[in-house]
């Protein structure tokens, strides 16, 4: 079984607060038949979305195929953050990479974020966007070493959107006791993804692509002119985008090597306004600093949407919220007994470096990927990225595969055990506050 069937009814979103609250789009039609296309794109989240949009506006006939909705994986069941930067801070990207290339990199970040604000105002898209998205810091070492990079961003790259916290300040912000201090980034934001997701469906409806939901690929032959095949029939293309992030099913050996799936999940609370108005005032939506992630974020309606907990297996657990309850009490032990009135998984995709992965790994096809947990914005510029690549104008596209990326070790077998035993360890450090 994958994780395309292993959790949700075929063509169905799941029974998130995100699928109750937002309008969907009529059913776009299955393939049906063989066609032809200039692109093919697999996948219907932000990547794909975003290339069909953008090839679209630049003439090319597009055809999209996803396997049950589009928004239906992590694009439309995300925490809604929209971060600045990549998921690894400067600092660490200039020891890395170098102080150019690092800076290349922020340029990029600063241009994905811009791109969201874009399409948002272009296309009308209702999507409750909101500035500000803090990282709480657990401990006193996690706050020296945030506060260090806010200064050092604020110094060499002008970025002058950051409001510093100190213990009292984060508690002021969140309404938790739990952390050390923290820094408010009033250039990031936060939004309803699936809305997002929808609205660029839109848009790429709008400018001419055509949208397949309920297609499933089976299998991609490469070459010159490569074929895309489905149950229902095949798309023959000029080029073929694989924009299948966690849900890639197999398809590519070469991808799969260096993009790892993992579960994640998110629970709505019923809303705090008489419960706990002391948490998140201004409206703002909150990482913490562990290594396996909380997040969280008000809705429109007063909920607390909060994220936590992995997985690393195909079934999502039996009991979601009680999953999720753990590290909200935590966090807010005043939410105890709160009403819990959604629960629900996502797949989104990893890799070793936490740096996304794009490639071309094979004749006419082409790949992005592997956000792991910051693909908000990078994965709609990433749209982009590659339409303009398939256009003639690479270079984008060759700062991105330029990234240290190697592959997972233990091959297709032992990946995932070796995993488990790295995040368990890192989750061992969070508790005891290494």
């Amino acid at each position: 079984m994958s994780l395309l069937h292993a959790n949700d009814e075929p063509g169905q979103y799941p029974e998130s607060w995100y699928a109750e609250a937002t309008p969907k789009l009529p059913r776009c039609a299955a393939l049906d038949g063989d066609v032809t296309a200039d692109i093919c794109v697999i996948g219907g989240g932000y990547t794909g979305l975003s290339a069909a949009l953008h090839l679209a506006r630049m003439g090319f006939s597009v055809r999209l195929l996803e396997a049950h909705r589009v928004g239906f994986g992590a694009s439309g069941r995300n925490g809604g953050q929209v971060g600045s930067g990549q998921r690894i801070g400067q600092s660490a990207l200039e020891g890395m990479l170098g102080k150019r290339y690092a800076r290349r990199l922020w340029d990029l970040g600063e241009a994905a974020k811009a791109k969201v604000k874009a399409l948002i105002a272009e296309y009308g898209i209702d999507c409750d966007w909101r500035d500000g998205v803090a990282n709480a810091d657990v401990t006193a070492r996690d706050a020296a070493r945030n506060l260090a990079e806010a200064r050092h961003l604020a110094k060499a790259y002008g970025y002058d959107r950051l409001e510093m916290l100190d213990r009292q300040g984060i508690a002021r912000e969140t309404g938790s006791d739990a952390f050390a201090g923290g820094v408010i980034d009033w250039g990031a934001g936060h939004m309803n993804p699936l809305a997002f997701a929808l609205g660029l469906a839109r848009a790429a409806l709008w400018s001419g692509a055509v949208l397949h939901e309920g297609t499933e690929v089976v299998g991609i032959s490469p070459g010159a002119r490569p074929v895309v095949e489905t149950s229902r029939g095949s798309v023959t293309a000029h080029h073929v985008i694989v924009a299948c992030n966690g849900y890639l099913i197999g398809l590519d050996r070469k991808i799969a090597r260096r993009v790892m799936p993992i579960n994640n999940f998110i629970v709505a609370t019923e809303p705090l306004d008489r419960i706990a108005p002391e948490i998140l005032p201004r409206d703002i939506a909150v990482a913490d600093s562990r290594f396996v992630v909380n997040y969280w974020r008000k809705s429109p309606d007063g909920r607390l949407l909060f994220g936590g907990g992995e997985t690393y297996g195909y079934r999502f657990p039996d009991d979601i919220a009680a999953i999720v309850r753990k590290p909200l009490t935590r966090i807010y032990p005043q939410l105890a007994d709160i009403g819990i009135t959604h629960a629900w998984g996502g797949t989104l995709a990893i890799t070793r470096s936490r740096l996304p992965f794009f490639g071309r790994p094979a004749e006419g096809v082409w790949t992005a990927s592997g956000y792991s947990g910051h693909g908000v914005a990078l994965s709609t510029l990433a749209g982009e990225i590659l339409a303009q690549a398939i256009a003639g104008r690479p270079e984008r596209f060759d700062l991105m595969d330029n990234l240290p990326v190697p592959p997972f070790p233990g091959g297709a077998h032992l990946r995932s055990p070796l995993l488990v035993l790295a995040m368990t360890w890192y989750s061992l450090r969070d508790r005891l506050g290494l």
